[in-house]
């Protein structure tokens, strides 16, 4: 059919890829390292196509990767006598089969692929094109390899995935810079502070010294209540409750209980956090708002606990509408989602907030900027879909670093204030 040969032409320049899964181990297309020899790196999945052109021909032709040769990687138990699997690999090829006589059923002999006659698919000379109107034999072999690697070992060749790669050096050297550079603004920052501090408790002793001066001239501003206090303190409780959350999850990452063989075990353990964090959002959302002498912290923590998850489902909701429109099967369904969680001086305190916050448009903005220079999407749904989630990510970046970067403010500002003496 004309549509579906389109289709097969838009997933192949799209390079979407084919996820499959076996004893909960997802496949991966081994791919040969150039640098160094006899060393391979994996890739989830392998692409459904590849375009290319015939010899002696310019014209781009979209092929199909029509045949798989899956690897089953086992590994015995020398004292059990049983075996289990510990890999699971691919070979793709596009391959235009060939038979004798006419086609029958799928039980029609193949002379390019017969395990009878011992014909396996081997390379990918005669590719199979995608044209309309033209039939496509999908066909695979299994070959199943003992392997040396254990059971509980079996997901170490993961950590070297082709399209996940961990920059240390670049890793390292961010963090370095980032740590040279705080400690030399601390030092600055130190240094002067007791300079200050020293000078203001020896002024206390001369009588001359009438009037105050420095920072500390505006000691009865500075903590006074900012206005909109009661969204800052919902702000600043939803970000307690991701710091939380993320450096649980990170603990727990660290130490091993969340493995990868249990599908799902990450979002669950998060979500499972986040909804327990929000003990501890509460708290430091109602302990902010009495510090601005407020009455009605009952309300703060119920806005505390809808504000962010609101915004996020209204996005989400945008973002999956669009996916259902699309027919994907990535969508989730209406039904289970309505059934799952239904200037003065003063003013430091929403700077500190959104000075720090701030950094979440940078990621925003880079995330657009790669978009536009690395990424190739031209379908208007799937933009919006990485800006959308984008979205939320920035979103959720500004509220984490925001509420980091105003409790340092808050207490570095409590901090030199009590070491002075105010009249």
């Amino acid at each position: 059919m004309r549509k579906t040969a389109k289709e097969f032409k838009e997933k192949i320049d799209d390079e979407y890829r084919v996820n499959m899964i076996l004893d909960n181990l997802p496949l991966v297309f081994p791919i040969p390292r150039l640098d160094q020899e006899n060393s391979i790196v994996y890739q989830h999945g392998f692409h459904v196509g590849l375009r290319g052109q015939y010899a002696g021909s310019k014209e781009q032709k979209h092929f199909i990767h029509n045949h798989l040769a899956f690897t089953v990687k086992f590994h015995k138990d020398a004292q059990t006598d049983s075996a289990r699997i510990v890999g699971f690999e691919v070979k793709p090829f596009s391959v235009k089969h060939e038979f004798e006589g006419e086609w029958k059923n799928e039980n029609t002999r193949l002379t390019t692929c017969d395990p009878h006659a011992k014909r396996l698919v081997t390379n990918s000379e005669t590719p199979q094109e995608v044209e309309v109107n033209k039939d496509i034999i999908f066909t695979y072999d299994v070959e199943f390899q003992e392997s040396d690697v254990k059971w509980a070992s079996r997901w170490d060749s993961y950590l070297l995935m082709a399209d996940d790669q961990i920059h240390w050096f670049s890793i390292v050297n961010s963090l370095m810079i980032v740590l040279f550079l705080s400690g030399m603004v601390a030092m600055i920052m130190l240094r002067t502070l007791y300079r200050d501090i020293s000078k203001y408790n020896q002024l206390e002793t001369q009588e001359e010294a009438q009037e105050e001066t420095g920072w500390k001239l505006v000691h009865g501003d500075v903590f006074r209540p900012p206005s909109n206090s009661d969204l800052l303190c919902v702000y600043v409780g939803t970000g307690v409750q991701f710091l939380g959350m993320i450096l649980v999850t990170m603990i727990f990452a660290a130490l091993g209980f969340l493995s990868p063989s249990n599908r799902g075990g990450l979002m669950t353990a998060m979500l499972l956090l986040w909804v327990f964090m929000g003990l501890f959002a509460g708290y430091s959302s109602a302990r902010l708002y009495k510090l601005f002498k407020g009455t009605e912290w009952k309300k703060i923590t119920l806005k505390t606990a809808f504000m962010f998850p609101a915004v996020v489902f209204a996005i989400f909701f945008v973002l999956n509408a669009l996916i259902w429109g699309e027919k994907s099967s990535g969508a989730v369904p209406f039904g289970t989602m309505f059934a799952l969680l239904c200037s003065e001086d003063y003013l430091w305190w929403w700077r500190s907030y959104l000075t720090s916050g701030s950094s979440a448009l940078y990621l925003f903005l880079y995330a657009a900027f790669y978009f536009f220079t690395k990424l190739e999407i031209t379908k208007p749904v799937s933009g919006l879909l990485y800006f959308g989630y984008m979205l939320i990510v920035s979103y959720a970046f500004f509220v984490l670093t925001g509420t980091i970067g105003f409790y340092a403010c808050f207490w570095f500002t409590r901090l030199i204030y009590s070491s002075v003496k105010i009249d």
